[in-house]
């Protein structure tokens, strides 16, 4: 079991100066909604819950995030902005490029991000991201970034009879020589996110794009676009100062703001 000191250990010494609580627990529905239930760790500061399994994890559009016990990492981070952001919407791709950049830090190779929320690993989800934003009557604004990532699910058949229907599954034992520990990388991620969101409160999303440049990849894809009452196909071209996919269409590019994007290349529902 994930043992919160371990995990705690490795986390910088300014990292751990602003982190509230990091909680471990062995069950849990969701750790997104568990931290979405406790009080908001006070302004420039975060809180942190990580569990073993998720029995009502989430993913966007109410989707079940799947992940057999001991197979992954699943873990939540609670952070709250002195003010309100100026491109709420736009957190989850800083939150993205913050976590493929901490399992970079750990020697992971070839990864890429899909607009706007999944890790990508040899054309295999890797792991997801959810965002939730809470507002409170003052004013103050605490935002809660899930991570799920999948670290060995070679032996799992629940993964296996589910893989049709979340499209191809990838893990970092396959794609790492050498494995760290879960609580290295749950360090390193919670570590890496926490900058994310800290310098999203500086300089919003114009500090993430060169990066998601190097990972987007969507980009040059021929995708479908689907979304309540339309359906549309085009090729991808990146994303727009707040966020938005740009998408080239026979009548000219579009922005997408939310919606489904299945990629041309893969097969499965993502």
């Amino acid at each position: 079991m994930l043992d919160a000191a371990l995990v705690r250990e490795p986390i910088g010494d300014s990292s751990q100066a602003r982190l509230t609580a990091l909680e471990v627990f062995p069950e849990i529905e969701s750790t997104n909604s568990y931290l979405l239930g406790q009080e908001a760790p006070p302004p420039g500061c975060f809180r942190v819950a990580l569990a073993e399994h998720q029995t009502a994890g989430r993913g966007r559009f109410e989707n079940r995030w799947h992940s057999a016990p001991g197979s992954g990492i699943c873990l939540s981070i609670a952070y709250t902005f002195a003010k309100p952001p100026e491109d709420p919407a736009a957190l989850t791709i800083a939150a993205g490029v913050g976590a493929v950049e901490a399992l970079e830090s750990l020697g992971l190779r070839g990864a890429g991000l899909k607009w706007p929320n999944d890790i990508i690993v040899a054309d295999g989800k890797l792991g997801g991201i959810l965002t939730e934003v809470h507002s409170s009557a003052s004013g103050i604004r605490t935002v809660v970034v899930g991570i799920g990532i999948n670290i060995d699910v070679r032996a799992s058949q629940e993964i296996a009879t589910l893989s049709t229907g979340i499209g191809r599954v990838s893990d970092l034992a396959s794609a790492l020589p050498d494995l760290p520990s879960r609580a290295a990388i749950s360090a390193a991620l919670i570590e890496q996110v926490f900058n994310a969101l800290a310098r999203f409160e500086r300089s919003g999303l114009s500090g993430f794009l060169d990066a998601w440049s190097r990972l987007d990849w969507l980009r040059g894809q021929q995708v479908t676009i689907e979304r309540p009452g339309e359906c549309f196909d085009g090729v991808c071209e990146g994303i727009d100062a707040d966020g938005a996919l740009l998408v080239r269409c026979d009548g000219g590019r579009r922005r997408v703001l939310s919606g489904s994007v299945r990629p041309g290349r893969m097969t499965g529902v993502w």
